[in-house]
């Protein structure tokens, strides 16, 4: 069997485990182990699957390292619990998975398997550091997509990616981060960094406030994606004070925008008038008839005032192709 080297990102390891396996597995004493048995469990199941030949646990001897933040104030600066100045800063951990990371290290010794950090270094770069210098191949297993940037085919390092969760893992190649990404592995750190990453505090380039052509086109609470600059739009998509186009029907149940129907003596609701559906379906219908070259006369005209009609007064019904050009089509009025 060919050698092969695995390096664990444990962290990233035990704190899935937290998470994934119950509280309830417990130490005869009582003592939550949920994390501690978790993590074995994994490094049991990747043994098994990859079959390495050396496997190395690698450590966060420093989670924020202070030349980093030196850098960039803003680093994991959500997930700092208490502000240490003679050392690394105490990071936002759950009590009981605190309590168990002396677990993890004390089972790991009696295992065999090595615990390897670095001072001043988080276990990214003690894993950066084996994998390029390994004269092996290498598998990286971790939940930290910025270990991408490792791949190589030519020199055999993989990056077993822990995201999807243990039953759904990922071996990553150059092939597979082409086809997901659309960068090459050695091009990933610059595509992070432009990206940017919540989690660690990283803003990205560019603006925090998106254009309309990079949020897809979505809607937003302020109504549609066009409108005037520094107009204040309501819940309805109106700009604030306006009124709507129309009023509201005489006979109307208040408040609902809807209208009475005496033989079930309810309020049927409607969309009411004037608000962004309602513009834009008058927009559509104008845009339509453009298209279709019909004249203001020509265009066909809603038999009653309700939005939701589907007939026409007009002898003429316009209809769309499927490629989104408009043609018209007779139909003899009901």
């Amino acid at each position: 069997m060919a050698d092969r080297l695995m390096l664990l990102d444990t962290a990233s390891l035990y704190f899935r485990a937290f998470y994934g396996v119950p509280d309830t597995v417990t130490a005869p004493d009582g003592r939550p182990i949920n994390a501690a048995r978790g993590l074995l469990d994994m490094i049991a199941k990747l043994v098994s699957a990859y079959e390495p030949t050396h496997l190395i646990a690698c450590w966060d001897d420093d989670w924020r390292p202070q030349w980093r933040v030196d850098l960039l104030r803003s680093y994991k600066t959500h997930r700092v619990a208490e502000p240490v100045a003679s050392g690394p800063d105490v990071e936002v951990v759950p009590d009981p998975l605190e309590a168990q990371v002396p677990v993890i290290r004390e089972a790991l010794g009696v295992l065999g398997i090595p615990i390897v950090g670095a001072a001043d270094h988080e276990a990214d770069d003690v894993i950066g550091t084996l994998a390029t210098r390994s004269d092996i191949p290498v598998d990286v297993v971790t939940g930290d997509r910025d270990l991408i940037q490792l791949v190589d085919d030519a020199r055999g390092i993989r990056v077993v990616y822990t995201g999807r969760g243990m039953s759904n893992l990922d071996v990553l190649t150059d092939e597979f981060v082409v086809a997901k990404y659309a960068v090459r592995p050695d091009q990933y750190a610059d595509f992070a960094t432009m990206r940017g990453d919540a989690s660690d505090g990283l803003p990205g380039v560019g603006s925090p406030r998106r254009s309309r052509r990079h949020r897809g086109g979505r809607r937003t609470r302020r109504g549609d994606d066009g409108g005037r600059p520094g107009e204040d739009h309501g819940r309805r998509g109106l700009p604030r004070g306006r009124p709507p186009s129309r009023p509201r029907r005489a006979g109307s149940a208040a408040g609902t925008g809807g209208r009475t129907d005496p033989a079930r003596g309810s309020t049927r609701p409607r969309r009411a008038r004037g608000t962004l559906g309602t513009r834009r379906l008058r927009c559509a219908r104008r845009c339509v008839s453009a298209r279709a070259g019909l004249t203001a006369a020509e265009r066909p005209q809603p038999r009653s005032r309700s939005v939701h009609s589907r007939s026409f007064d007009s002898g003429q019904v316009v209809t769309m192709r499927s490629a989104g050009t408009p043609s018209r089509s007779a139909r003899a009025a009901p």
